[in-house]
């Protein structure tokens, strides 16, 4: 994107600072030592620190590392408009909110008997990544969901977790990891992307399933209202597996409540557009720039 806005983009390893006009800095903790090193050797060089939900929910609470970064940027991206609520409140003045996007999906519904429900991300304990096999175990025997799960295992407990749960529970797939291709083709696919995370700074699933208009069902967590708004009715409480089991009786059942969400996932298509994407991040880019020009 910044490419093709006309800038010259170099990618660094964490820790070094290349010659640049602005430092944008991928995460607060692990691009810690690039934002010190850069504020230290050209103390007029913008710095912009885009925040993950590590970061926003975790890092820097407690990191030191992380809270430095925060002193330390001009400016602060975000990806979704309630990010700066983890703020201090006199560092919220920083942030700037860059919405994650996905390019326009390709391919339809599924065709098959079964009522598809794609569960896309490793597995990790911030993703809650078995929930929604475990709210599938609660469905009564006439309900057709199969719960397609695309995500590699981030340590041997996953692993093994993910295997015991494909092994007992027969509406459950565990994919692996998927290209990216593949993945959006199975979120365009499915009837429904169900999305259980702890914490989120953005979730690109998402961005995904509504530019393939898939319904989404998701936890209730302030990245997800945000984004999807907090009025939106496939919204469920963190781990609450008996309330994710009934919104997906539900989608599955009820043609009218499935088309709702269909609907809403398609009327955020505008606001999680690559062009919208490109075109904030250019304007934090150029404010950024402007900070330089009033050091200078």
């Amino acid at each position: 994107m910044l490419r093709a806005a006309g800038h010259r983009a170099v990618l660094a390893d964490p820790g070094s600072v290349p010659r640049c006009d602005v430092l944008l800095a991928l995460h607060a903790r692990k691009s810690a030592e690039s934002v010190v090193r850069s504020r230290s050797l050209e103390p007029d060089r913008p710095i912009v620190v885009a925040l993950t939900g590590t970061d926003l929910y975790v890092d820097i609470h407690r990191d030191d590392d992380a809270k430095r970064s925060l002193e330390l940027a001009d400016l602060l991206i975000g990806l979704h408009g309630r990010a700066a609520e983890e703020l201090p409140p006199r560092l919220r003045g920083k942030m700037r909110v860059v919405p994650q996007s996905a390019p326009p999906a390709r391919g339809g519904k599924s065709a098959r008997r079964a009522f598809e429900v794609a569960v896309v991300g490793h597995l990790r304990d911030e993703k809650d990544p078995l929930r929604t096999a475990l709210a599938a175990r609660l469905l009564p025997p006439a309900s057709r969901i199969q719960v397609l799960h695309a995500g590699a295992p981030l340590t041997p407990e996953w692993k093994r977790a993910a295997l015991e749960e494909a092994r007992e529970n027969p509406r459950y797939r565990h994919l692996g990891e998927l290209p990216l291709a593949k993945a959006r083709a199975l979120i365009a696919r499915s009837q429904v992307l169900s999305l259980t995370s702890r914490m989120e700074g953005g979730a690109n699933v998402v961005s995904e399933a509504v530019a393939a208009g898939t319904p989404i069902v998701a936890s209730r967590i302030p990245a997800m209202e945000a984004i999807l708004g907090a009025d939106h009715p496939g919204l469920f409480a963190v781990g609450a597996t008996k309330e994710l089991s009934a919104l997906l009786e539900r989608v599955e059942s009820d043609s009218r409540f499935l088309r709702d969400l269909a609907r809403r996932s398609r009327s955020l298509r505008r606001a999680l557009s690559p062009a919208r994407e490109k075109a904030l991040l250019v304007a934090v880019l150029r404010e950024a720039l402007a900070m330089r020009a009033r050091r200078g």
